[in-house]
């Protein structure tokens, strides 16, 4: 019975593991559009046009529109977050889209926004590069975090693999996965840290991530009185499900850590990254900034140990006292967690979060959950058709 037993749990961590990399690739689909849309930015000048055109380059700074801010280098992720926000949109012509990619995506990124414009609104479109405050000299702990000795093993879960499995559960085992991304420490997953850098003429930006689809008019958010804090977001430290709307503080610290145990308090409400509020005047006189670096500094002294990598930990520190809930409907997380999600609640959020594994772009992707993704997929257009997007 002890053999027996033992086999069902290195089956299902085995399980979770492979659930772990299909998560991570690149879908054969996304990277065929992305180099076909690169190569065009070659050979095409309408692909290269100037993204917005020139005399609608002051509204890029113009405080009466709406700034949405997005950094991804996944060109259909991108193609769905500014399509479901400006069809959702009652006044589309007031948005403006700030797209931020890497370096090696910009050209097809760039491509994509050119030859399909979301006239009345205005997209713009950097790669990290075009940035001259972004150097190493004003960033100086990413260099540290790329370059830390442990991190290639890390991420590539060498020492998960020798973990002992009979003194860990599937859901811990699933969550040391989880914070192994590569997009932990990819500098896109970061910039959202100096935001009131990058856009020094800008107030109030609404920043989402790749993963969401807006499915309802987001302008009332800029008028959500933020009661002079920094960050407008959902609290997750509510409801029964443990995956997203029951985390504290205790989820993401260790606190076996002197430091923490000395510095935070175990059942603090965590909150969420994915759709957030944030005003950049309040930001621009906090050192939010400083002690987000001072924090990931901390734990690389400190090998890795007071929490599992990623953005949130430091986040929920680096905020501390500048965070204003808002309403639990704007933003439903979970989607690429479980899929037991109500889809009643799912129809009714403003928008919807696919964080997790389960990204609906994927393979893995929840079949009932997917549709509210695919809606927003142009399959009409030449690249998508050529590519063969999402023929699962």
């Amino acid at each position: 019975m002890e053999n027996f037993d033992r086999e069902i749990r290195t089956s299902k961590f085995a399980e979770l593991t492979n659930k772990h990399f299909a998560a991570t690739a690149i879908p054969k689909g996304i990277h065929c559009l992305a180099l076909r849309l690169t190569d065009e930015y070659s050979s095409n000048a309408h692909a290269r046009r100037q993204l917005p055109s020139p005399e609608l380059l002051p509204l890029l700074s113009d405080n009466s529109y709406h700034h949405f801010i997005l950094a991804t280098d996944n060109i259909l992720a991108a193609s769905v977050v500014v399509t479901s926000t400006v069809q959702s949109s009652l006044n589309p012509g007031k948005i403006v889209f700030h797209v931020i990619t890497d370096k090696k995506t910009y050209a097809g990124m760039h491509s994509w926004f050119a030859l399909n414009p979301v006239s009345p609104s205005i997209v713009e479109v950097k790669g990290v590069h075009q940035f001259d405050w972004l150097t190493r000299e004003n960033v100086p702990v990413l260099e540290a975090v790329e370059n830390y000795h442990g991190i290639k093993d890390y991420y590539h879960g060498n020492h998960i693999a020798g973990a002992n499995l009979n003194e860990t559960t599937p859901r811990s085992f699933a969550s040391r996965l989880q914070a192994r991304s590569p997009k932990y420490i990819s500098i896109l997953n970061h910039l959202r840290i100096y935001l009131p850098e990058l856009f020094p003429n800008i107030d109030k930006v609404v920043f989402v991530d790749d993963d969401v689809v807006v499915q309802r008019d987001l302008s009332p958010l800029w008028d959500i009185d933020l009661d002079g804090k920094v960050n407008g977001a959902v609290e997750t430290c509510e409801g029964e499900d443990n995956w997203v709307m029951s985390k504290r503080f205790k989820n993401y610290f260790n606190f076996s850590h002197p430091v923490i145990a000395m510095t935070l308090n175990s059942d603090e409400c965590a909150w969420a990254y994915g759709m957030n509020i944030f005003d950049l005047r309040a930001w621009r006189k906090t050192n939010i900034r400083d002690t987000y670096h001072s924090w990931l500094k901390e734990n690389l002294k400190s090998n890795l140990t007071m929490w599992k990598l990623g953005t949130l930990p430091p986040a929920l520190i680096a905020f501390r006292g500048n965070v204003h809930p808002i309403d639990p409907s704007w933003h439903m997380l979970g989607l690429g967690y479980q899929n037991k999600t109500n889809i009643e609640s799912v129809k009714k959020a403003a928008v919807i979060h696919y964080n997790g594994q389960s990204k609906p772009w994927l393979e893995i992707g929840f079949e009932h959950l997917r549709p509210f993704w695919t809606k927003y997929v142009n399959y009409s257009n030449d690249f998508v058709k050529r590519c063969h997007i999402l023929e699962l």
